[in-house]
C-alpha cells in the first residue's frame, strides 16, 4: 500500500488549503503570547514601603523618617521596603519633643518588620497579585513560584497531550488545551488567594501545549511574537490585574469557530483506520486547491489485508547506545536548558529594565520578529554549528557587558539587553530544526521530546535567576550571559548537518567533533531544505 504522502501527492506541497491551516493554526498560536508571559503584569512589584498606623499621629516628616535607610556598601541607601521604626517608640520621642533634625535620629532606633501591611506606589501598577496578597519581603518568593509552576503546568501539559492526541485526534486535543487555557484564565479572575491564583495557573500551563500545529517554525514563531506584542498593549490601558486578565481571556473565544473550519488530520484518521473521513478531507483540500482528485485515493481491500509494519520501539536509553549517541544528547540537553533559561530570563526581566516597563516589554516582544527571520535565513544558507554558535555567543557577550554600562546610559543598557534578546530567540528558534537532523529516524521524535522537556526545565528555574536581582541587578545577566556564552562554546563541537542527508540509522549519525569523524551518510532528505517543524505528529 503506498503511504500517505504518496497519496496526498497530488494535491502539491502549498496549495490554497495547505496555506489557510496553516494561517488559522498559526493564529490559533497567539493567546499562547500574552498568556505564557502575562505575569510579567499580573504578578508586577510595585514600590513599597511599611504602612505606619494612622493612630501614630506622626507628622508628614516623622511618617517619612519612620521609614530607615537601608544600608549598601557602608553607606545609606533607598528607603528600607521591609522594615520601620518602632511605632510605638517614635510617639514616645515625639512626646518628647524630638522629631527629624534632632540628636535623636530614627535610622539608630529598634526597627520592626511592616506589621501593620504596605503601602505601595499607583505610579505603574493598579493593583496586581503582589499588592493584592502582598507577595513581598517574607513572601516575595511566592511571584517567581507562580510563575515556575506555570512552567510545569506547560511540561505536564506536553506529556498528557501528546499521549491524548494519539488516542483521540490531533483536533479534539487542540481544542480542549485551547479550552482550558481560556476557560481557566477566565476562573483565575476569582481568585481569592495566592494558592487559588497559583493551582489555576499551573492548569493553564497546562493548555499552553498542543501539537496539532505543524507549520514553518518562522510563521509559528512570528505568530507568537504578535501575541507578546499585545500583552504590554493591553496592560498599559488596563493596570488593574483582574481586568487584565479578563481583557487577556476574551481573545481565545474567537478560537471557538475555527472547529468548523479546520479539520482532523488525514494521517491520523488513516492510522486509525478511518479511511473515509480522510477521504473527505482530502478531496475537499483538492477542491479548494483547483486540483482534480484521482478517482479512487484508497483501496480499501488492500487496506484490510495489509497488515501494519512492525516498527521498532524506541526507548529513552537509545539516546545514550554509544559513547557518540551520549554525547550529541548531553550537549542537546544543556542548550536547550541554557537557552530556555536566558530566553525566558530576559523575558520575564523587562520590568526591571531602566524605563518604562510597557515600553520595555513590547520592544522585547518586537525583537523576537528580526531574530526568528533572521534565524530563518541562517537555516537556509549557512553552516548550523557556526550560526548557532555565533549567535549564542553574540547574545551572552552582549548581556554580560551591560554590567560594564556606566549608571547614566540607560539607554544603551537596555539597547544591549534587546540585542542579547536577539541572539537568544534567534538561537532557541534554530534549535529545533537542528536538533531533528542530529539523530536518525527511530529516536528522532524522542530526542526532541527530551531535549524539549529540558527547556521546559530550564523555563521552570528561569524566574529564579530574575529574582536574585533583588540581591544584586547585576546578577542575573552575569549568569545568564556567561552561561549562554558556555553554550555557545560547546555547540562547536556538535557535528554540522548542513548540506547532510537525514540520517536513518544509528550508523549514518554524524559524529561529534571529538570523536574520530564517520563515514559520508546516505539518506532521502537532506537537511538543506528549507526548515520545517518535525516534531509535531499528524
Amino acid at each position: 500500500m503506498r503511504d500517505y504522502d504518496a497519496v496526498t501527492a497530488f494535491l502539491g506541497e502549498w496549495g490554497l488549503f495547505q496555506r489557510l491551516i496553516f494561517f488559522l493554526l498559526s493564529a490559533s498560536i497567539i493567546p499562547n503570547g500574552f498568556n505564557g508571559l502575562s505575569i510579567v503584569f499580573l504578578a508586577g512589584t510595585p514600590e513599597h514601603r511599611c504602612a505606619v498606623p494612622r493612630g501614630a499621629n506622626l507628622s508628614g516628616e516623622w511618617l517619612n523618617a519612620s521609614i530607615p535607610l537601608e544600608l549598601r556598601d557602608g553607606a545609606g541607601g533607598p528607603r528600607s521596603r521591609c522594615r520601620r521604626t518602632r511605632a510605638g517608640r517614635a510617639r514616645q520621642l515625639l512626646g518628647r519633643g524630638c522629631g527629624p533634625g534632632s540628636d535623636v535620629e530614627l535610622e539608630t532606633l529598634e526597627q520592626e518588620p511592616c506589621l501593620d501591611g504596605w503601602e505601595y506606589s499607583r505610579d505603574v501598577y493598579r493593583s496586581t497579585i503582589v499588592t493584592e496578597w502582598n507577595l513581598v519581603c517574607e513572601d516575595d518568593w511566592k511571584a517567581p513560584l507562580t510563575t515556575s509552576l506555570f512552567f510545569v503546568g506547560v511540561l505536564i501539559g506536553s506529556f498528557i497531550s501528546g499521549q491524548l492526541s494519539d488516542r483521540f485526534g490531533r483536533k479534539s486535543i487542540l481544542f480542549l488545551t485551547m479550552a482550558v487555557q481560556t476557560g481557566f484564565s477566565f476562573l483565575q479572575i476569582f481568585s481569592t488567594s495566592w494558592e487559588m491564583f497559583t493551582v489555576l495557573f499551573l492548569i493553564v500551563g497546562m493548555g499552553q501545549i498542543s501539537n496539532y500545529v505543524v507549520a514553518f517554525i518562522l510563521g509559528v514563531c512570528i505568530f507568537f511574537a504578535f501575541g507578546y506584542m499585545l500583552l504590554p498593549l493591553f496592560a498599559y490601558f488596563i493596570r488593574d490585574w483582574r481586568m487584565l486578565l479578563l481583557a487577556l481571556t476574551v481573545p481565545g473565544l474567537f478560537c471557538i469557530p475555527l472547529w468548523w473550519v479546520i479539520p482532523e488530520s488525514p494521517r491520523w484518521l488513516i492510522s486509525q483506520g478511518r479511511y473515509k473521513e480522510a477521504e473527505v478531507i482530502i478531496r475537499k483540500a483538492a477542491k479548494i486547491n483547483g486540483i482534480p482528485a484521482p478517482a479512487v485515493l484508497f483501496d480499501t481491500a488492500e487496506m484490510q489485508d495489509s497488515k501494519p509494519q512492525q516498527q521498532q520501539k524506541a526507548i529513552l536509553l537509545d539516546l545514550f547506545r554509544t559513547r557518540n549517541i551520549a554525547t550529541i544528547t548531553i550537549m542537546s540537553l544543556l542548550l536547550w536548558f541554557f537557552t530556555s533559561v536566558g530566553y525566558f530570563g530576559l523575558s520575564l526581566s523587562t520590568p526591571d529594565w531602566h524605563g518604562d516597563a510597557y515600553l520595555n516589554c513590547f520592544l522585547s516582544a518586537v525583537i523576537e520578529v528580526p531574530a526568528y527571520v533572521i534565524a530563518w535565513l541562517l537555516l537556509r544558507s549557512l553552516p548550523r554549528r557556526y550560526s548557532l554558535s555565533g549567535i549564542l555567543f553574540l547574545g551572552g557577550s552582549v548581556v554580560l557587558f551591560i554590567q560594564l554600562v556606566p549608571a547614566d546610559l540607560n539607554v544603551l543598557s537596555v539597547g544591549l539587553v534587546m540585542l542579547g534578546k536577539f541572539g537568544i530567540t534567534a538561537a532557541f528558534s534554530m534549535l529545533y530544526v537542528y536538533n531533528v537532523e542530529l539523530y536518525p529516524t527511530p529516536v528522532r521524535n524522542m530526542a526532541v521530546g527530551a531535549t524539549s522537556t529540558a527547556s521546559r526545565l530550564g523555563s521552570i528555574i528561569a524566574p529564579y535567576f530574575v529574582y536574585l536581582g533583588a540581591y544584586d541587578r547585576f546578577l542575573p545577566y552575569i549568569l545568564m550571559g556567561s552561561l549562554t556564552v558556555l553554550i555557545g562554546i560547546l555547540t562547536l563541537f556538535l557535528p554540522e548537518s548542513y548540506g547532510n542527508p537525514l540520517p536513518e540509522s544509528f550508523e549514518q549519525m554524524l559524529k561529534v567533533k571529538c570523536f574520530r569523524n564517520g563515514q559520508e551518510t546516505t539518506g532521502v532528505r537532506s537537511s538543506k531544505e528549507s526548515p520545517k517543524i518535525l516534531i509535531t505528529r499528524l
